[in-house]
């Protein structure tokens, strides 16, 4: 009598169905994970020894910054926009130290060679940074102090909380902090992780060339910002900065800022893509006493793409300042 060929169980095929589940929203996940992921290197002090600038080890981990210009001169802080490190203000930080002021520069944690702790990126982490970096290199006098961009909502949080430290306030192309919601799976850290790294990350470098109105001028920006994608950490930073200031509100700040007497400079690329020049009116409202510098042929970063007409502008203010 001939056999019959053994169907498939229905166990068996509820296995199978397991196995192919598995495969395809996990084991091929974490392959692609694995071989997109452009953070592959620990931020160590061997990864820190090809780094111009020096390092302070503060509360929350490793800063590094810049200080140059003559040791006496007037001081002049430089706050970096959102995720580009302090090279964004290469050109400004030399103009000024050879014009005589003394010029800090520093990494946000996070971003380029300063450590990418594991804490919620708060408003206050950003101000604390800055307040501790200031005191580890014993800079207690009033100083000049700028923003570019994000750096226009930390250094408004600083000159909020301490008036006292700061003679003058510049804002180049300046955002700031307002509340806004989560978008899709920035609530899902783990799959944003995966997803962000797969498809996205790669791409945040050609995509810094969108600051300027001619990106053809700066082929190189592209090269310069990846450097800091090799270092794990720098993923979660970003995530973590949007995660814990959806609630911020600087409207606050902004007033208060803007009701002290000290002088403000605002200077905006009026080709800026990313933070349009018509919002120059709103903080020119809150800020009365502020000077607007308007920059025709320029788009986010004013100081790279026409520094003639920046440059200038800005040591005449600082200029005008009182010591």
């Amino acid at each position: 009598m001939d056999s019959k060929p053994a169907g498939i169980t229905p166990g068996r095929l509820l296995q199978i169905y397991g196995v192919a589940v598995f495969l395809i929203f996990v084991v091929i996940p974490a392959g692609l994970y694995v071989a997109c992921d452009p953070e592959r290197l620990e931020l160590d002090q061997s990864a820190r020894n090809s780094a111009q600038g020096q390092f302070v080890r503060l509360s929350d981990g490793v800063t590094h910054y810049e200080l140059g210009g003559p040791p006496a001169g007037r001081l002049v802080v430089l706050a970096a926009g959102a995720t580009v490190p302090y090279y964004i203000w290469d050109p400004t930080f030399a103009e000024l130290a050879k014009a005589g002021f003394r010029v800090l520069r520093y990494d946000y944690y996070g971003r380029g060679y300063s450590d990418r702790p594991d804490v919620p990126f708060t408003q206050e982490l950003y101000v604390r940074q800055l307040t501790e970096l200031l005191d580890a290199l014993h800079i207690t006098s009033r100083f000049d102090l700028a923003g570019l961009s994000f750096g226009g909502a930390v250094i408004t949080s600083f000159a909020a909380r301490h008036p006292s430290r700061v003679r003058s306030l510049v804002y180049v192309d300046p955002a700031f902090r307002m509340p806004e919601m989560l978008h899709g799976i920035e609530s899902m850290p783990r799959v944003w992780n995966v997803v962000t790294a797969v498809l996205d990350e790669r791409s945040w470098a050609d995509g810094q060339l969108n600051d300027f109105l001619h990106p053809e001028r700066f082929p190189d920006w592209p090269d310069r910002y990846r450097v800091q994608l090799r270092y794990r950490g720098f993923r979660r930073s970003r995530l973590s900065d949007v995660v814990n200031n959806v609630d911020t509100d600087q409207r606050d700040e902004l007033q208060r800022v803007g009701n002290d007497p000290r002088p403000v400079l605002v200077v905006w690329g009026k080709q800026d893509p990313n933070v349009p020049f018509e919002l120059s009116a709103s903080l020119l409202g809150v800020m009365p006493s502020a000077r607007l510098v308007a920059v025709e042929d320029a788009g986010h970063l004013p100081q790279w793409e026409q520094p003639q007409i920046v440059h200038p502008a800005l040591l005449e203010f600082l200029n005008e300042v009182q010591p």
